[in-house]
């Protein structure tokens, strides 16, 4: 077989076992263990406050408690519309502890959006934010039957001890109350619930990057099976490390790095705005994090901060990035600043949690690779659209098998057949990455396959065209994307968005966009060359910080 488990396993860092165990237990009982054993230390450094895992397990605690007095019982929903801050993780603990079933929803969502997630997992809770309340929810507060209780608090509640100023009665027919008061109603006493491992554990929602977003659904052992392996990959030692992580809470990554924590030890800075670049520096220098963990497009944001590139990084073991594509140009100059030796590439989905990462130490030769795949887990390349593997070093289609792949999309038996599928006695995802697989078994993302552009029968791979235009100076970020050609329907044209560096600010578009066709047919093949160049104020993001492809494609749509 071209693609089986001895070839990146010789390439794994020395103590890391493919075959390591997953025992099959519930995410309650690991964190319930976890919290009561890790008591006196800090679970949690947020604007000034400190708490501890022992007073984060009461309080989720009494979350759990409430839950269940108000009726809200095993295999209910929870909703979580907040920011990252401390009640987003007690939410999130308590659901689970409760038996229930918890669902993220970025705060940044549209009324009609919110209520789509909303009436598609059925929720019967939410807590969201008291400016969410007005500005998302109250639209659509006729049109959520399944709502029942609404848990109001906002980001610094916690710390500065105020209710949020809101009537209970301004939804009739809803229990309206405030998160912190409901918590200081309830005993923290531990819910008297049986789970297994098979038992659903997280919905949670896909970006909508291609379409109309799905809810995979993650049982118990598949999260824990995720929390385990990056445990055993990183070998963290139990209450030695500090994480600096800000991945959105709603988001997969966000939840299991920030649960792969609180099951180790491992103090958190949460971070609420991760724009406020100042705020995630002050953070760093006061509490000097031994990982890091977060988006390219945030890193970047932070080399250009001179108070972040003076820092001492003598702490840092590890740095951490994944969501969406790092340069090899951004990669070097983040080692310039933090360390050689130190950066890794993760690669996960909403569907599979995390399936890659760099081994520790990673050599320079891989830089630009997602890494290996993580103990237990199994990666083919296949035909794009197809079946067959593709040969070593060939393009296609990435499949993952592993304990941390999604049950099914919730209520969408079509789109999990059409994902999901089975080979070898296996279930296989079906990723939408285009990329392949080195001979030591370290693999590659090339483009996602709706991204790949098709010119006279050509492929050119978005992704790669960026990586090399981010070689020139005038490039701060870039988006490759085919839009339609009206004289060959079986061909597209290439469009280059183009957001310009700081050095290049105040340049005349016409001369930039001279200078990177110009630069685009000395470096790649003509049909590569984009045809069209269009300057942006800023990039359209997604919650999470990865580059929205479809808002360009629909703005495109939109002018034409």
């Amino acid at each position: 077989m071209v693609y089986e488990s001895g070839r990146w396993i010789k390439s794994y860092s020395s103590g890391t076992d493919w075959n390591m165990e997953f025992p099959d237990i519930s995410l309650a009982r690991l964190l319930a263990e976890s919290l009561q054993r890790n008591a006196n230390r800090t679970a949690l450094h947020f604007l000034g406050v400190h708490i501890t895992f022992e007073e984060l397990y009461e309080k989720s605690l009494r979350f759990a408690k409430m839950l269940n007095e108000w009726g809200v019982c095993k295999g209910d929903v929870v909703a979580v519309s907040m920011p990252n801050t401390p009640q987003t993780l007690i939410s999130a603990i308590g659901t689970v502890l409760a038996g229930c079933i918890y669902t993220g929803i970025s705060p940044l969502l549209t009324s009609g959006e919110m209520q789509y997630q909303l009436k598609d997992c059925g929720a019967k809770v939410l807590v969201i934010t008291e400016k969410g309340f007005q500005s998302a929810l109250m639209p659509i507060a006729q049109d959520i039957p399944e709502i029942e209780l609404l848990l109001i608090t906002g980001v610094t509640d916690m710390v500065q001890n105020v209710q949020p100023n809101i009537s209970k009665e301004a939804i009739p027919g809803k229990k309206i109350a405030s998160f912190t008061e409901m918590l200081n109603m309830f005993p923290n006493e531990p819910p008297k619930v049986s789970l297994v491992g098979t038992d659903p554990c997280y919905y949670l929602y896909t970006g909508g990057t291609t379409g109309r977003s799905k809810g995979a659904v993650h049982t118990h052992s598949g999260v824990v099976s995720n929390i385990r392996q990056f445990l055993h990959w990183f070998q963290v030692e139990e209450g030695k490390e500090i994480l600096l992580s800000a991945f959105p809470l709603f988001h997969i990554a966000g939840m299991m790095y920030s649960i792969a924590a609180l099951a180790s030890g491992t103090t958190q800075i949460v971070i609420p705005d991760p724009r406020n670049l100042e705020h995630v520096v002050n953070e760093y220098a006061t509490h000097k994090p031994t990982m890091l963990i977060n988006v390219p497009s945030l890193y970047m944001m932070l080399l250009g901060n001179a108070s972040f590139r003076s820092q001492d990084f003598s702490c840092v073991k590890y740095c951490l990035f994944g969501a969406s594509p790092f340069s090899l140009e951004g990669i070097k100059a983040m080692e310039e600043v933090i360390g050689e030796g130190k950066l890794g590439h993760g690669y996960g989905l909403t569907e599979c949690g995390v399936t890659t990462m760099s081994p520790v130490g990673c050599n320079k030769e891989k830089l630009g690779s997602i890494g290996l795949p993580w103990p237990g887990t199994v990666a083919r390349v296949v035909q794009v659209g197809g079946e067959a593997d593709v040969p070593l070093g060939e393009r296609g289609e990435l499949l993952f098998s592993g304990p941390q792949v999604m049950k099914e999309y919730l209520n969408n038996p079509d789109e999990t057949s059409r994902t999901l599928v089975k080979h070898d006695g296996r279930v296989w995802l079906r990723t939408g990455d285009v990329g392949f697989m080195d001979k030591d078994g370290f693999i590659y993302i090339v483009d996602r396959v709706k991204d790949m552009i098709i010119v006279g029968g050509y492929k050119v791979y978005s992704s790669e065209v960026e990586d090399k235009f981010h070689q020139h100076p005038a490039i701060g970020m870039c988006a490759l994307v085919g839009i339609p050609n009206s004289q060959r329907p079986d061909s597209e044209i290439v469009k280059l968005y183009v957001q310009t560096s700081e050095a290049y600010k105040g340049k005349p578009e016409s001369r930039i966009e001279e200078e990177l066709i110009s630069f685009a047919r000395k470096t790649m093949a003509p049909y590569k060359v984009p045809k069209i160049v269009e300057f942006v104020d800023a990039m359209p993001l997604t919650a999470v910080g990865k580059l929205d492809k479809k808002v360009l494609r629909a703005a495109y749509i939109t002018n034409s």
